[in-house]
């Protein structure tokens, strides 16, 4: 059958770049589908995360009884109390304490852990399931049982340090700061390594395999091939846990509320186990005072921006500098 050159002319010519449908361009409605499928997000962070953190900020700004309601303007007052009140400063270092003694053992554990379950082992999906045990536990139970373990009298741990001769007397872990600081962090290590293992766990199984099998040709040993080809290889996992590991650490409430047996918010008495927490809803759910409240949530907020950003600075340096 003949084709008529102007047609076959017409079929062989290419369309300009960024045109389509003989030169159409795309109506104002086709222009604006993809941003529908994105603005459900946008619309739900608005309503349920940016607009509460605003008015957070205007609630600070105003000396506001939380049964009462907005007593008057007050400006920065809340802050500038804030800042000159003792017991926030003790909260910060209680915070802090807790965050460190329970993050770092608890991410480089995580490691090790998901480091042994990469391996072949017998029953691998049972030990598997058995680190995410800790998740099924309500954080209740786990304050309670933890709470007898570390008890002054009868608890399990006064018990074990006496036998290894390691203490002359009982600890009574909720009266000194360090001790009780221990004890929480403990009761952290315990509830989330195994989930921090798990996910380090699938970043190691994406590595090829066969970077693994040439180390082995080459003689590398199992740590030199964890260090050279594991960790740079799950830099970015690494980089997502320690940044989540410390918004988390440093809003620690429920473990320490619950350590506390008079359960008051007061961390102690002397506010040695006290975070900000506890501080917090000390404030806004005890005596009410939803201005201060606010304020320390907005302190807490920038803390932890800053603190997670340096987080995520430093190891991202120390694994790799630019990330190139």
């Amino acid at each position: 059958m003949a084709v008529d050159a102007a047609d076959a002319g017409r079929t062989l010519t290419p369309l300009p770049n960024g045109s389509r449908r003989s030169g159409v361009r795309p109506s104002r409605v086709e222009r604006l589908v993809p941003y529908s499928f994105v603005a459900p997000f946008f619309v739900i962070f608005g309503i349920f995360g940016l607009y509460p953190l605003l008015y957070t900020f205007w609630v600070s700004l105003h000396r506001w009884d939380r049964l009462s309601g907005d007593g008057g303007f007050a400006g920065l007052d809340n802050f500038r109390d804030l800042l000159a009140d003792p017991d926030f400063y003790t909260a910060t270092f209680n915070t802090f304490s807790i965050f460190l003694l329970s993050t770092l053992p608890q991410l480089l554990l995580a490691l090790a852990v998901a480091w042994l379950l990469d391996r072949r082992l017998r029953a691998r999906t049972t030990w598997r399931a058995l680190v995410l045990v800790p998740q099924y536990v309500s954080v209740v139970a786990v304050a309670l049982v933890f709470s007898q373990l570390f008890g002054r009298d009868f608890g399990v741990v006064n018990w074990l340090l006496e036998h290894a001769g390691l203490i002359d007397s009982p600890v009574d872990w909720t009266a000194d700061t360090w001790s009780s600081h221990l004890a929480i962090s403990f009761m952290v290590m315990w509830r989330w390594t195994g989930y921090n293992a798990l996910i380090y766990l699938a970043a190691m199984q994406a590595v090829p395999r066969e970077l693994y099998e040439s180390a082995m040709v080459d003689g590398a040993s199992r740590l030199l091939t964890f260090r050279r080809i594991t960790l740079p290889a799950i830099r970015p996992t690494l980089l997502f846990t320690v940044v989540i590991s410390t918004i988390g650490g440093l809003q620690l409430f429920a473990e320490p509320f619950l350590f506390d047996s008079q359960a008051n918010a007061e961390g102690g008495t002397e506010h040695q186990f006290q975070t900000l927490t506890l501080m917090l809803y000390k404030y806004g759910f005890i005596h009410n005072d939803a201005g201060y409240a606010s304020a320390i949530s907005w302190v807490l907020f920038l803390v932890i921006a800053v603190v997670a950003a340096v987080n995520f600075l430093l190891t991202r340096r120390l694994g790799g500098g630019s990330g190139r």
